[in-house]
């Protein structure tokens, strides 16, 4: 295939961190600027706002310079993992980067196709497949996600979140695709292509297609990537592609549970946080897996939370359980698009560059939030705010978190009809048709459906919703139609299904001292201090209000209540905060992070500071015949006051 394995095998390292390996999301690009020498063993330091943001690499007994987490006191010489895949003046050189020429060191180019493959150039069907019966018990949340009773952290849902959410809201951090093609027109080497080039398209609408628990059986303790790749071809059969067509541009995600080791990714000399390849690749340990439905694109995305720090746990927020989770689902995802089968698509061959053999995520990984090119969150409107990275761009010659949607002369345009907010009864029959129009005569339509409450499911070649609902829940459901050249349109709605026989919530509020009027934490587990009526922050409501933080130290203070959530209940969990704060600039230095059990909600900082108080709310609903703690935790760095101050809460149930 005119490929070495070096360069066709594409894995996401496991973080080390030092100042400079990207993760991307900030809105911020990167330059690519002349290298300059370094030595090793190296160090680095800076003070910003009197907080030491410091980062360095250690030498081991070989005398090979390997990278720290800086964000990781825990990490030391002796456990950092994934040390093997990046030098440290990559990282170094990509962090200070300041200026390039029109090409250079990180310029990608076509490797030609494999198998007449190099990128996604239609609409990305994403498959998610959990493997292995540790996952636990299976459910559906509010919004028609599967949850899993083995996932103490939600990784499950935020994956389904973030990938529906791909394509909308505006996003324009999956934008930098929309340069990258293949086609026979794309000579081998090219840096740029024609315009009779077969381009990624925008992902409007949302990419996933699909979820599948595997739990006939455990996940292997350490599987090969012989057997991950068994399991992407075993997947492709179980969600009907069974032609070489219909797998063109699907990917299959195998997500294995908590406690596994799969392709020995915890291994501080071998380890990946994540990767992607092809069943094909001859390289993957254990040998390429065999399909008689053609080339099948896969991941494997391990329990990396299970890894902490050293795969990305807090590299964005605080305390951000799903940051390196997220951030490696998109860097995965974004190489897949551009580079579908290793190497026949967009890598680096520039001869002797330290980047050669990288794909465009590879070239960002692990930059630090406020960097340039650095990882940041992204929002995808309503399903959510994800930690993401960024993604080499030839055009901006720069590490791209926003791009220009580029259309190539495309001018077909999709229009879905919103039908608006749709209500049912848990075990009565419903039925939806689904109106879509395409601009160019001669089209056909395909639909799909993301957050279709459980029982209901759309057909694909007429856009009618049909079924019997099995659960009562309030989802978010997307619908998608898309043409044959790939253009597409989609619409959101509010699909609510009450149990049979109607609700049977009474309407109520739950919260104890939801106003902190009592003048006690009680029934609030509180810091010392933090129920406060002094004047030097006013409350929202009556004198008294809950304060943390404010101190100009390091600090942290939390105030927490468990509440129960009564079953078949809608429940909106709703709070007024004030934030000021003696830090300037765009940098997170204090956090406010609001959770409900082990689920983050939101995570505020002294970037959202602003004069007087602002409502937020969230929907509790999944939360229904539970007991669920919710908690604020502010954390405050060495200098440079931030005062949270949280006043009138609520938890309403109807």
């Amino acid at each position: 295939m005119g490929s070495s394995p070096t360069t066709r095998r594409t894995r996401l390292a496991a973080f080390t961190g030092a100042a400079s390996l990207a993760l991307a999301a900030a809105g911020l690009a990167v330059t690519a600027a002349p290298a300059q020498a370094t030595t090793a063993p190296e160090q680095a330091s800076a003070a910003v706002s009197g907080q030491a943001h410091h980062s360095g690499l250690a030498a081991d007994s070989s005398g090979i310079s390997n990278e720290f987490n800086p964000f990781s006191p825990a990490l030391t010489q002796s456990n950092i993992p994934g040390m093997k895949q990046y030098a440290a003046q990559k990282r170094e050189r990509i962090a200070h980067q300041l200026q390039a020429a029109a090409t250079g060191q990180q310029t990608l180019s076509y490797g030609g196709g494999v198998d007449g493959i190099g990128v996604q150039s239609g609409h990305s069907k994403v498959y998610l497949v959990f493997y292995g019966n540790q996952w636990g018990t299976q459910t559906t949340d509010a919004n028609g996600n599967a949850k899993f009773s083995g996932d103490s952290a939600g990784a499950a849902q935020a994956t389904q979140n973030m990938f529906k959410g791909i394509g909308t809201n505006g996003e324009t951090w999956s934008a930098d695709l929309t340069q990258w093609c293949d086609g026979a027109s794309v000579a081998a080497g090219a840096t740029s292509c024609p315009a009779n080039a077969n381009f990624v398209p925008y992902q409007s609408g949302g990419v996933l297609s699909g979820v599948w628990y595997d739990n006939a059986a455990a996940s292997p303790a350490s599987a090969t990537g012989h057997q991950l790749g068994v399991e992407a071809v075993n997947a492709a059969a179980h969600f009907g592609n069974t032609t070489a067509a219909s797998n063109r541009d699907a990917y299959y995600v195998i997500l294995s549970p908590h406690g596994t080791n799969p392709d020995n990714y915890q291994s501080p000399t071998q380890g990946y946080c994540a990767w992607h390849d092809w069943n094909g690749d001859t390289t993957l340990t254990g040998g390429a897996a065999s399909s008689p439905y053609g080339d099948i694109a896969f991941s494997n995305q391990p329990y990396n939370i299970d890894m902490g720090a050293s795969c990305g746990v807090g590299f964005v927020n605080s305390p951000g359980t799903l940051d390196g989770w997220t951030m490696t689902l998109g860097h995965e995802w974004h190489e897949m698009m551009s580079d579908q089968n290793p190497a026949g698509g967009w890598t680096n061959h520039v001869s002797g560059s330290s980047y050669n053999g990288q794909e465009n995520s590879d070239e960002c990984a692990w930059i630090k939030p406020g960097q340039a090119g650095g990882a940041a969150n992204v929002s995808f409107g309503p399903f959510g705010t994800f930690a993401e990275q960024a993604s080499w761009s030839n055009d901006t010659n720069s590490c791209a978190i926003t791009h220009a949607i580029l259309t190539h002369g495309t001018t077909n345009t999709v229009t879905v009809t919103n039908p608006g907010s749709q209500s049912g009864t848990v075990g009565t029959a419903a039925s939806l048709q689904i109106q879509a129009s395409d601009s160019a005569s001669g089209q056909t339509l395909t639909y799909a459906a993301t957050g279709l409450p459980a029982g209901l499911a759309i057909n694909s070649a007429t856009g009618l919703i049909s079924g019997t609902p099995t659960a009562a829940s309030t989802s978010s459901v997307t619908v998608t139609a898309t043409d044959t050249t790939g253009a597409a349109g989609s619409t959101s709605f509010t699909w609510t299904e009450a149990p049979t026989g109607g609700g049977t919530c009474t309407a109520a509020q739950l919260i104890g001292n939801a106003g902190f009027e009592t003048g006690s934490a009680a029934p609030w587990t509180a810091s010392s201090g933090v129920v406060d009526n002094s004047a030097s922050e006013a409350a929202h409501g009556g004198s008294w209000k809950a304060w943390m933080d404010g101190y100009g130290s390091a600090h942290s203070d939390s105030v927490s209540q468990t509440v129960s959530i009564p079953a078949g209940c809608k429940a909106t969990f709703s709070f007024w905060m004030h934030i000021d704060t003696a830090e300037t600039g765009s940098t997170a230095y204090d956090k406010l992070t609001v959770q409900a059990g082990s689920t983050t909600l939101a995570t505020y900082s002294n970037v959202n500071a602003a004069t007087g108080y602002v409502q937020k709310s969230f929907d509790l609903s999944a939360f229904a015949g539970q007991s669920v703690t919710l908690k604020f935790t502010g954390t405050e760095d060495s200098s440079l006051q931030t005062s949270f101050v949280i006043d009138d809460t609520a938890l309403n149930v109807s």
